[in-house]
C-alpha cells in the first residue's frame, strides 16, 4: 500500500489504478463499502473523515478533494426519531424510484412533494451522495449532501459548467456554514473551487471516476441505507 500512496501525488497516480483489481485482489469477498465522511447535525459545525485507523475519525471544519460521481437519493422514515438508528421506510439509491413503503415514482409520490412534512417541506428527505477522492489516497470516500445543501451544490456545479469545467476537473474544498430557514439554524456544506486540475491530473482522475460511477450503478458495494437523524433538525446526517 505505502507502494500505492507514493504513486499518487497530485491525482497523476491514478491513472493506470484499477479500483476493483485493488478490491478483488486484497479484500476478496469481504463486505466492503466506500468510508464515509459524516457531515455535522444541528449543533455542530465539523465534518468527521476517516482517520489513520478503522473506526477513527478526524474533526475538520474543511477539507479538499476531486469530486468523481454524484447522484440523488432520497429516504422516507414513517416513525418519529427515537435516538436509534433505523431503516428507512422507503429509500430510492437514484432518487427516481422507491423501494419500500409506499414505494414507485419518486416524482409523483405525494410524500416527495412540498407541504407534507415538517416547516413546508417534504416528508420525504432528499440527499445527494458525492463520491470523492482526496489527495493521497487511492480509495473514493462518501459524502452525503443534508437537504439544505442540495441547492448550494446544484448552483456551484452550474458555475464550474458555465466556465467550461466539470466538478471532476477540479478540486472542491468543502466547508459548514449556520443557515436559518422557516425552522431552526442547520449546518449547510458549502462548496468553492480551490484549484483546476493538470491535463494529466484530469486525465488520471476520469479514470477513477469511471471506475466510480460503475461500481455504484452496479450496486457491487454495499451502501448502508442505515442513517443517523438530527433529533432537532431531523435531517438525516451522512
Amino acid at each position: 500500500m505505502s507502494e500505492l500512496m507514493e504513486m499518487n501525488n497530485g491525482f497523476e497516480g491514478l491513472a493506470e489504478f484499477d479500483l476493483g483489481a485493488l478490491f478483488a485482489d486484497e479484500l476478496g469477498d469481504m463486505d466492503v463499502s466506500f468510508d464515509r465522511i459524516g457531515t455535522p447535525g444541528s449543533g455542530g459545525n465539523c465534518f468527521e473523515v476517516p482517520g489513520e485507523n478503522p473506526g477513527e475519525t478526524d474533526s475538520v471544519k474543511e477539507f479538499t478533494g476531486v469530486i468523481l460521481y454524484h447522484h440523488a437519493m432520497n429516504f422516507y422514515y414513517m416513525d418519529a426519531y427515537n435516538g436509534m438508528k433505523t431503516d428507512p421506510t422507503c429509500s430510492s439509491r437514484d432518487g427516481m424510484w422507491g423501494i419500500g413503503t409506499p414505494g414507485g415514482d419518486c416524482k409523483s409520490c405525494p410524500l416527495n412533494q412540498f407541504g407534507t412534512g415538517a416547516n413546508g417541506g417534504k416528508a420525504c428527505r432528499n440527499k445527494r451522495r458525492v463520491y470523492l477522492i482526496r489527495e493521497g489516497e487511492m480509495i473514493p470516500v462518501l459524502l452525503t449532501l443534508p437537504t439544505g445543501s442540495l441547492r448550494v451544490f446544484a448552483d456551484y456545479v452550474k458555475r464550474l459548467l458555465a466556465k467550461g469545467r466539470k466538478p471532476s476537473g477540479v478540486v472542491t474544498r468543502f466547508s459548514i456554514v449556520r443557515s436559518q430557514g422557516k425552522g431552526p439554524a442547520y449546518a449547510q456544506v458549502q462548496c468553492r473551487m480551490e484549484r483546476v486540475l493538470t491535463e494529466k491530473e484530469r486525465e488520471a482522475v476520469s479514470n477513477m471516476a469511471r471506475q466510480v460511477k460503475e461500481i455504484v450503478q452496479r450496486n457491487e458495494l454495499r451502501i448502508d441505507e442505515t442513517e443517523m437523524v438530527d433529533a432537532e433538525t431531523g435531517e438525516i446526517r451522512g
